[in-house]
């Protein structure tokens, strides 16, 4: 699939999702402005939308339409933001910069970035319960949604563990099937259940295109933080490294790292075979995440 292709889909998902998230923010109660504002400032100041990107995607891939995906796609978004602003925060990876511009807590202060994203995880909930698909699907996804943030909480927690530690590649892999796995998986499943999807061999192929892809992404994301540029990244380069992080470059060596993430893209897209032809735009995802720049 050609670049132009996948750059196209996924800014017709960014502008989509945009004004969805403007538009929900202003409609819950304000009376706390500074922490509204924070809000606004940690979900709606950039991002690639990679998360609403992938739940539009499957939800098409199972013959829905991009407005049966819209409050999946605005939750995910949601708890990803929330999880930024938190993984940001100086008793985490203490980070000062973020898709370009000071974090949250460099913004505004720290309880105040603790309550945004305290918030922000709340209100996904209220996105998806507020939708329009019936309550079976919401209840399928609150589920998913609910698992994807309860294992983040414990990939990061992992993640910190692992600081100045020598891990295994499998120990590495339980950290990220986990810290950023489990959100990308929710999103693929919640967009094919916004289309109505129970079929268990579809679910069950998303599902592993979802976990072949998550660990790519991660893959190339610190791949990135080895021989990316700091103000193209919008986050600071080398920041694993100065943290002691255990990454797939330490553990493998850069050109694994990188035969490793290619390899993994592979496996994600042969997961879609049973789908059919109605995989193009998730093809097309995959393809960037594992080409991207920052």
């Amino acid at each position: 699939m050609s670049s132009s292709s996948s750059n196209h889909f996924l800014h017709e998902c960014q502008q989509r999702i945009q004004p969805w998230l403007d538009d929900f923010l202003q409609q819950q109660n304000g009376l706390a402005s500074h922490l509204s504002a924070a809000m606004r400032y940690a979900v709606l100041n950039g991002g690639k939308r990679v998360r609403p990107a992938l739940a539009y995607a499957s939800c098409l891939a199972c013959g829905g339409t991009l407005a049966n995906a819209d409050s999946a796609a605005g939750a995910v978004e949601l708890v990803h933001c929330y999880s930024l602003v938190h993984d940001d925060l100086p008793c985490m990876d203490d980070d000062d910069l973020r898709r370009g511009l000071p974090t949250c807590h460099k913004a505004f202060d720290e309880a105040t970035a603790l309550l945004a994203g305290d918030t922000l995880q709340a209100l996904a909930f209220v996105a998806l319960t507020g939708g329009d698909l019936d309550n079976t699907q919401k209840a399928r996804q609150v589920q998913q949604l609910a698992s994807a943030s309860a294992n983040m909480a414990v990939g990061q927690a992992l993640d910190l563990a692992g600081e100045g530690q020598q891990l295994s590649l499998v120990e590495l892999e339980r950290i990220h099937h986990h810290k950023t796995g489990a959100l990308i998986r929710a999103s693929v499943l919640m967009g094919a259940i916004a289309a109505g999807c129970d079929d268990e061999v579809t679910l069950t192929a998303l599902e592993t295109f979802a976990n072949k892809l998550g660990l790519a992404f991660q893959v190339h994301d610190d791949i990135l933080d080895v021989i990316g540029d700091t103000k193209k990244l919008g986050k600071q380069a080398g920041a694993d490294a100065e943290h002691d992080k255990a990454t797939y470059p330490a553990l493998l060596g850069l050109e694994a790292a990188q035969v490793l993430a290619a390899q993994l893209h592979d496996e994600a897209i042969f997961a879609l075979k049973p789908l059919g032809c109605r995989t193009n735009a998730l093809i097309w995802l995959a393809d960037f995440l594992v080409a991207r720049d920052h």
